[in-house]
Formats: structure tokens, C-alpha cells, sequence
């Protein structure tokens, strides 16, 4: 960028910064400085190191679409949970504690299925906090997928998933005694940037309707950060009676989702991106009210007739006589009967932290307000840097901010990412890669300014500029 360049946008992002109506929430979080993204030492523990003095400066985080910075808050919960155990033991699953914020350990996962329904757009009898993303996925295919041969049986997904998706679906696929070049069916994209049409998508599901059991699909692609048309993919598959599940790893704390107003018939995610529970941190699934009946009391005869047949647990029983201990399982209506053992409430403490801070600030509404002014402002950034820069790379993801959500992928020259990335580093920039060519970047709404944009760009040229004089371009 030129030298005037750099000065508008810095202003223009100051300005910015100041009328955001949500700006109070970044000092929520514990977002590593430079200094400490230099170091290989750990760090001292105690909560007042993590809050680093004021001249030194924070780094540029735009990584949320992998693993979202810290709230502070969750020290704090943490610290509490852990007291809970120390003073209460077994007391800590049915005792309640005056002045303690947090819930028993047995109303835990209720807790946080209230906290995470608004953030998808379900009731909160259709949400449960539990598993893994993979795990919740294949959950959700045992007990939804029932293949026919004769009938049908294929599971469409697009050609470019993420890895464990498509392994889930190919290793459901054999568990059924199927092959996967029967019954797995690829979308592949016509657009060189992996870009998916929905007419593409709805192609494929006319072209095999009539022997398609289940549609596999992300809400938002990982690789292209593209926000797919949920509600109007999910309306036709239903349309030709395909049961959908979405994989919202990218799409939940990203952009507004209304799973219950769509009619989506089951979804799954992870909660270490956007929702900042932590690395590896506890999944949910949904599970929509349509699916999750339950006609029959656990005394009438053949009761296992009156909901869906699913992998079961005890945790999945009625709260009520879930510690009796008796060996007949009958679920509770609602997604909460899909769960098995009892949670880890080090994870739900954890993601519970975070999701207190959607509440404080506004919801998914206010945040995606922010977030589509935020991606918007880095995209316009990225079209001012000098022409010899803008030549080393492209944005891939879609222009529209209907059809993305935080992220812009970049696809760099070829042999330009390891420097680029080294070279961001050595400036106090975090984003991510994806080999061969593409870098991820993701300004959160919750913590990130319209001067990290600025900085990364500035970063990022520097970076070019390197990079471009070491292979000579």
C-alpha cells in the first residue's frame, strides 16, 4: 500500500473502531501479544500474567476460523468448577451453592443447551451439548441413515469435504455392507476456486433423488469459506424426501442460523472456533423436534416403538430415572436423548464462559452486523495494496457477504506460502494456512478491530514483498 494509502484506511479504521457498539467485548478476551506469540517459554499461570502490560502490543489474531482466543471469563469458571470439586466432591452433581454462578454438575448440559440454542436458532429441547463434531455426526448417521440397496441408500457430499467428514461417510457406508462406489455420490464444483452454486448442488440431488437416503453438507466450506444457501438446499432435498444434515463447524458463532424455522432435520459442530470454548473443547448437535419424538412411556408395551432407534447411553435416559439404574433404556424427548455418557463439565464450563459473552453482546444479529462491516472493510483493504502485490494473490471466497461468512481464503502464488507465513509471524500476524497455496483469514466479531484489518494488510504486503524477491517473481 502506498504511503497515503496506509494513513486513509488507518483513519478510516479508527473511525470505525469508535462507533462499533460492541467494541466493549474484545477486553473480554485474552488475546496473546507479540511478545508472547515470540516466546517458547510458558507462560506464569496466574491470571494477572495473562493480562499484558499495556506497551506491549497485541498481536494480530484473525485465526478464529480454527481456534478463537480466550475469554477471560474462563479462568474464572474454570476456577470455580474446580473449587466446586475440591470443597464438594460427588456433592458437585446435585448441590447447589449459594453465590456460584455455576449450575450442578447434573444440570450442566442443560444449562448450556439454553446458552447455545439462540446461537443456532433452535428451541432448546432440540440442542445438546456433548461429543465431538465426528462423533456427533456419525451419532446422527447411525441413527438416521438406513440404507435400502434396493432403494434408497446414497449419501451425497461434496467432493472437497473436510477429511473426517467424508471419512465418516465412507466408513457408514461400509458398516452397512454397502461399497462407496455405489452409494457415496460427489459434488464437484465447475468453478476453479472450488466455489459450489446451489444450482450445482441441486443438480446432483435431482440427478439421484430417487435413491438418495441423506445429504452431507457444510454450512460453511472450510477451505473457500463459503456460506452455503442452508434453508434453500435443505427445502429441496426435503422436497424429494432426503434427510439433511448440516456440518456447521465453520457456520455456528459465524452467522445467524435458524435451524428450527428451516426445517433442517439434523445438524453437528465443533465449539473451538467461533465459539472459543477451547482446543479439542466439547461439540453439540441438533436434532430437529420432527425427529426427536417420543410417543410411548418406558411402561408401554414395546416402548422402544415409540422413537427412533438411535446409539444409546444412560445420559440419554429421562433426567428423572437416570439414576435408578435400571437396565431399559427410553430416551427423553429432544436431542438430549441422542446423548450418551455424562459430560465433561471441564468442557461445558469452558464453552459456557464464551457463550455468556454472545449474550452480553447482542447475539448473533449484533455480531454478524459487525462481522459483515469487518470482512467487507478487509476485503476493500486488500483492493488498495499495490498492483505488484495484488498480482501475487486472489480472494476465492465469494464477493457477496450473503454467501461468506467471517473468512477470506487467499489463494497466494505458487511457492509463495511458507515465507508468506514465516514472514507474518516475524510481524505479530496469526492466520492459517491450507497447502498448497491458501491462507485463512478471519476477523471475529467478538474480539478483532478495523485496525487489525489495517495492520494485516500492511503485514501482508511486507510479506509479498519478500516472499515475490526470494523466488524472483
Amino acid at each position: 500500500m502506498s504511503t497515503a494509502a496506509v494513513q486513509d484506511a488507518r483513519k478510516q479504521a479508527e473511525a470505525l473502531d469508535n462507533e462499533d457498539p460492541i467494541a466493549f467485548v474484545r477486553d473480554e478476551f485474552n488475546i496473546p501479544t507479540k511478545a508472547q506469540i515470540a516466546s517458547s517459554r510458558l507462560a506464569d499461570s496466574h491470571p494477572a500474567a495473562l493480562s499484558a502490560p499495556e506497551d506491549d502490543a497485541k498481536c494480530i489474531y484473525l485465526c478464529g476460523n480454527s481456534l478463537g482466543v480466550q475469554p477471560q471469563r474462563t479462568v474464572t469458571r474454570l476456577n470455580q468448577y474446580l473449587t466446586t470439586w475440591a470443597t464438594q466432591g460427588v456433592q458437585g452433581h446435585f448441590k447447589p451453592l449459594e453465590e456460584s454462578p455455576l449450575p450442578t454438575w447434573l444440570d450442566a448440559d442443560a444449562k448450556a443447551a439454553e446458552l447455545i440454542a439462540p446461537v443456532v436458532g433452535a428451541d432448546v429441547s432440540e440442542v445438546a451439548v456433548m461429543q465431538t463434531l465426528t462423533a456427533n455426526i456419525h451419532l446422527l448417521m447411525s441413527a438416521f441413515y438406513r440404507p435400502d440397496i434396493n432403494g434408497r441408500h446414497k449419501i451425497i457430499l461434496e467432493n472437497k469435504a473436510f477429511p473426517s467428514d467424508h471419512f465418516a461417510v465412507e466408513t457408514q457406508i461400509r458398516h452397512h455392507g454397502l461399497s462407496t462406489e455405489k452409494s457415496m455420490v460427489l459434488i464437484e464444483s465447475s468453478s476453479k476456486d472450488n466455489i459450489l452454486s446451489t444450482e450445482e448442488v441441486l443438480s446432483v440431488i435431482s440427478a439421484h433423488a430417487d435413491t438418495t437416503a441423506l445429504l452431507l453438507l457444510p454450512g460453511i466450506q472450510y477451505y473457500t469459506g463459503q456460506l452455503l444457501d442452508i434453508p434453500a438446499i435443505t427445502a429441496f432435498a426435503h422436497k424429494h424426501g432426503i434427510f439433511v444434515i448440516w456440518d456447521l463447524a465453520h457456520a455456528v458463532g459465524n452467522v445467524p442460523l435458524y435451524l428450527h424455522d428451516w426445517g433442517v432435520d439434523a445438524a453437528a459442530w465443533c465449539s473451538y472456533k467461533y465459539l472459543n470454548g477451547g482446543p479439542g473443547c466439547i461439540g453439540g448437535l441438533f436434532v430437529h423436534t420432527n425427529n426427536s419424538v417420543v410417543t410411548k412411556e418406558i411402561t408401554d408395551e414395546k416402548p422402544e416403538e415409540g422413537y427412533n432407534n438411535r446409539l444409546a447411553g444412560w445420559w440419554g435416559n429421562d433426567k428423572k430415572t437416570r439414576f435408578v439404574m435400571a437396565n431399559k433404556f427410553h430416551p427423553v424427548a429432544g436431542a438430549a436423548g441422542f446423548q450418551l455418557s455424562n459430560p465433561s463439565i471441564l468442557d461445558i464450563t469452558s464453552l459456557s464462559a464464551s457463550l455468556e459473552i454472545f449474550q452480553e453482546a447482542g447475539g448473533m444479529e449484533a455480531l454478524r452486523s459487525k462481522s459483515l462491516k469487518l470482512t467487507n472493510f478487509l476485503e476493500a483493504t486488500l483492493g488498495q495494496m499495490k498492483e505488484e502485490d495484488r498480482a501475487h494473490f486472489r480472494i476465492i471466497t465469494p464477493s457477496k457477504p450473503k454467501e461468506r461468512g467471517a473468512q477470506l481464503s487467499l489463494m497466494l502464488s505458487d511457492g509463495l506460502l511458507d515465507t508468506v507465513m514465516k514472514e507474518l509471524e516475524a510481524r505479530g500476524v496469526i492466520v492459517d494456512e491450507r497447502k498448497p497455496n491458501v491462507i485463512r483469514v478471519a476477523p471475529a466479531p467478538l474480539y478483532n478491530t478495523f485496525s487489525d484489518c489495517v495492520l494485516f494488510v500492511e503485514a501482508f504486503s511486507a510479506a509479498l514483498e519478500v516472499a515475490a524477491k526470494q523466488h524472483a517473481l
